[in-house]
């Protein structure tokens, strides 16, 4: 990774350490404390400083502003793992497991508060309305994908049209946002801004196919959570999906009969699942589709009014994340 990346990292975390939140009561605001402690790639706030960096020098300036991206995306994580009644994030006890679900909820509701009030306190006053107006878009969009997410649980039929805009209401948007503002928050350039959120759009997409992919596909010893758990649980994936779509004959009742299986070997499951997916050439065609919207990411960076050798240290990082557990 680049060395001006990990730099950006530890004064993105050494800043997130030195955030108190708020002291009393302590069983409001120690959750809040607890979440943000526990690590992540801080891939949110560091976008913010590298799309800062492509206009400006000492992007280190923007970190107070870009902490409420991080803020608000810990801020869904809390809340998504009690819909999810999930119990670990990042290897540790998720919130609602350590507290209880109606903490897990107030301290959330909190830290959107926070996020607001850090771009508030940080944002040059000529452009807070734009900024909020495009943040209050972003966290409603984000909003609207997790409960369409939520919606195909129930739903019979999926299609891949449908679940790109899931993800990208989920997941990708905040990117696009995370960029951005960074942006925003060095020039005026509207064109500019407007191919920094397509950037991170696309890449959020490809990112979240990828996820899909190593949930499949991954290294069990890399990937640091139990591979084909989306298998197990008939997760409606990008595989799942066009396996679907795809199978025919007794590969579809094969499918069928496994996503039906209330009583099964999980490994059992997850091989044989697998080797439909092999069967049906569904990791190329993740593949092609996730190469489909880096491959775009890269060409909104090309396009940027910006310094060449400015681009480089985004481009070395989207390449990092691409290939770190392929």
């Amino acid at each position: 990774m680049n060395q001006s990346i990990k730099e950006y990292i530890v004064s993105i975390s050494s800043a997130i350490e030195k955030e108190h939140f708020g002291d009393k009561p302590q069983e409001l605001y120690e959750p809040i404390r607890y979440i943000m402690s526990l690590g992540g790639k801080r891939m949110r706030p560091l976008l913010s400083l590298l799309s800062f960096q492509l206009y400006k020098e000492n992007a280190k300036e923007v970190i107070p502003a870009a902490l409420a991206v991080e803020i608000f995306h810990n801020f869904t994580l809390m809340h998504d793992d009690i819909m999810d009644n999930a119990p670990l994030r990042r290897g540790q006890q998720t919130v609602h497991e350590k507290w209880n679900d109606p903490v897990a909820i107030l301290s959330g509701d909190v830290m959107l508060v926070k996020a607001y009030q850090q771009i508030i306190a940080h944002c040059p006053k000529e452009k807070l309305t734009e900024v909020l107006e495009k943040f209050n878009q972003c966290a409603i969009e984000v909003c609207e994908g997790q409960q369409i997410d939520m919606n195909f649980e129930a739903q019979e039929e999926v299609h891949e049209a449908d679940y790109i805009e899931m993800i990208r209401l989920k997941t990708a948007v905040l990117l696009g946002f995370s960029l951005e503002f960074g942006g925003i928050l060095a020039m005026d350039n509207e064109a500019d801004q407007a191919l920094l959120y397509q950037m991170g759009v696309n890449a959020g997409i490809g990112f979240q196919l990828m996820d899909d992919l190593l949930d499949v596909y991954a290294d069990q010893d890399k990937f640091g959570k139990q591979v084909g758990g989306d298998i197990i649980a008939n997760k409606k994936t990008f595989l799942l999906i066009k396996a679907k779509e795809l199978a025919y004959g007794e590969n579809s009742m094969e499918l069928n009969k496994w996503l039906k299986a209330q009583d099964f070997d999980k490994e059992e499951k997850v091989n044989a699942v697998k080797s439909l997916y092999d069967v049906l050439n569904i990791k190329q065609l993740t593949e092609t589709k996730m190469n489909e919207y880096f491959e775009k990411a890269f060409k909104n960076l090309e396009d940027l009014d910006a310094p060449a050798e400015k681009k480089i240290i985004i481009k070395e990082f989207f390449n990092y994340l691409i290939n770190r557990e392929q």
